[in-house]
């Protein structure tokens, strides 16, 4: 299929069309709070227009047109804010969407298409979503909002200052370790506010989904008491600790494409067979615990992985957990790395598998090999963490725990 060719016309036609889009949506909302707004469905795309034809000035030859015109814009806008204050009015929303919406019908000519788009249709989602964008900001706790800003600091203070080169005979390298910390505690994080704002809400199997995200076994900890607490909801844990489960194997599988895409040939394939295998046992129907919910005390569990502790303690796990792993190889070689992936997986197993797959590579066999065996053995503990807490669903427990687990083996010789 041939790629669209953007012709001045069309570029003309998306100027507009991104102009009455934002456009609608003001117009839209002055009907809906009866307030005065500054433009509607006329205003806008005339501004998109004059950003548009500012630009064509500007293709031509007549360079100040550009700037003459967003410096016109901003007068008019700037007395627009200044009449809204007079009548104990305030906010800036709606004035700076309209400077925005001229420089959207500029970049509709002057550069490459999505970028006017995305700037659109971002505005108009950001314009549009105004109650649920307050909801979510009155839910952040202050500690955790807190939290997320000592980590970027330290991170935007430290990461450049680090030495981006080998150290020692076990080649680690400061600043990529703390790339990798950055990497896991990212994707945490949206596992983190998706269970939040989620999981209490969307019931125990989907809170499993996005509680898996962030640490399988913190989900498995948190059910197990809950179904300790509530034998009516203990079925619904146990569905949800096995979708958690299931979801780690994807986690794993993206954190190794990032990190070393090299793995992911021999790999990829198993860790989405095991996926589907723990997702089709979590489908299966109980007789009790339909609806039920995780609490919003038991998500409190779940940790902020953008906080420093656990990203320090992550750290400097991948560096010890790194240098064992050299050592094991070196001295007891393959017997012994399959021994400590068995053994290293009774506790967290991601500072160690980002450890068999940071680097050079020996033996990639060995490597999938080990890290199949590490996720074996967490699932394993994860079931028997939650069969401790539940002793009326042990034998459920050890059944679908049981079925995962053995369906580790047979990979272990592909």
């Amino acid at each position: 299929m041939n790629s669209i060719e953007w012709t001045f016309q069309l570029r003309f036609m998306v100027a507009v069309a991104l102009g009455l889009l934002i456009g609608l949506e003001r117009e839209s909302n002055k009907s809906k709070h009866k307030s005065l707004i500054l433009g509607g469905i006329r205003t806008f795309p005339i501004i998109s227009m004059l950003g548009f034809g500012c630009a064509w000035l500007f293709q031509i030859g007549v360079t100040f047109m550009l700037p003459l015109g967003l410096l016109s814009l901003c007068a008019l806008v700037s007395i627009s804010y200044f009449s809204k204050i007079q009548s104990d009015r305030w906010g800036v929303t709606s004035e700076v969407s309209a400077l925005l919406t001229f420089v959207v019908g500029a970049l509709a000519l002057l550069v490459d298409i999505w970028a006017a788009m995305a700037l659109g249709i971002i505005n108009t989602m950001l314009l549009s979503e105004k109650a649920g964008l307050e909801n979510v900001v009155e839910k952040l706790d202050k500690s955790e909002f807190t939290a997320v800003l000592k980590f970027l600091l330290v991170t935007l203070i430290v990461l450049p200052v680090l030495p981006n080169k080998d150290f020692t005979q076990f080649e680690l390298n400061p600043s990529k370790v703390w790339q990798i910390v950055i990497l896991v505690s990212s994707i945490g994080f949206v596992g983190y506010i998706l269970s939040k704002f989620l999981g209490a809400k969307v019931g125990l199997w989907l809170s499993g989904l996005v509680g898996g995200i962030v640490s399988s076994t913190a989900v498995a900890i948190a059910n197990g008491r809950l179904a300790h607490n509530s034998s009516q909801q203990a079925p619904s844990a146990l569905q949800s600790t096995i979708v958690a489960s299931s979801v780690m194997y994807l986690r794993i599988l993206v954190l190794i494409l990032v990190i070393n895409p090299l793995v992911v040939d021999a790999l990829w394939w198993k860790l989405v067979f095991l996926s589907l295998v723990g997702f089709g046992l979590s489908l299966f129907k109980t007789k009790s615990g339909e609806g039920a919910n995780l609490s919003e005390q038991e998500l409190q569990k779940l940790q902020n992985p953008f906080e420093l502790k656990p990203a320090l303690i992550f750290a400097i796990l991948f560096v010890a957990l790194s240098v064992i792993t050299k050592l094991v190889t070196k001295y007891v070689g393959a017997q012994g790395l399959l021994t400590l992936s068995a053994v290293v997986g009774l506790s967290d197993i991601d500072p160690f598998i980002l450890s068999l797959v940071h680097g050079p590579l020996t033996d990639i066999n060995l490597i999938s090999s080990a890290i199949i065996i590490s996720l074996m053995s967490n699932t394993i503990m994860k079931g028997i963490y939650f069969g401790y807490f539940v002793p009326s669903l042990r034998m459920r427990t050890a059944e679908r725990f049981g079925i995962l687990t053995l369906a580790h083996i047979p990979l272990l010789f592909i």
